[in-house]
């Protein structure tokens, strides 16, 4: 774990705290106003999360060259949570189109 610094170590735990608490947060928000677009969300969020565990796992084995594997993994959770956030965000605002 001596590869990155204390600071670094913080923000990217509280990073995985704060992406955690959102999901949870967005969670109730759409059971509370009764939207299912929010839900959909909150589930797009967690490839991003799991990115997030892949590329600190790889750090606390101090970027071992033998779970070189976990970066490719983590690029691949990137690019699916990116592309399920995309589609979220659209039938978000979709059916908050509807509403109106």
């Amino acid at each position: 774990m001596h590869a990155l610094s204390f600071g670094t170590w913080w923000i990217h735990l509280s990073t995985l705290f704060e992406w955690s608490l959102a999901i949870i947060l967005i969670v109730k928000w759409g059971q509370t106003i009764q939207n299912k677009s929010l839900r959909w969300l909150a589930l797009a969020m967690l490839p991003n999360l799991a990115s997030a565990m892949a590329a600190i796992t790889w750090h606390i084995y101090d970027n071992s060259q033998e779970l070189y594997g976990l970066v490719v993994i983590q690029a691949a959770l990137t690019m699916l949570g990116n592309t399920c956030l995309a589609i979220a965000a659209w039938n978000l605002f979709r059916s908050e189109k509807q509403l109106t």
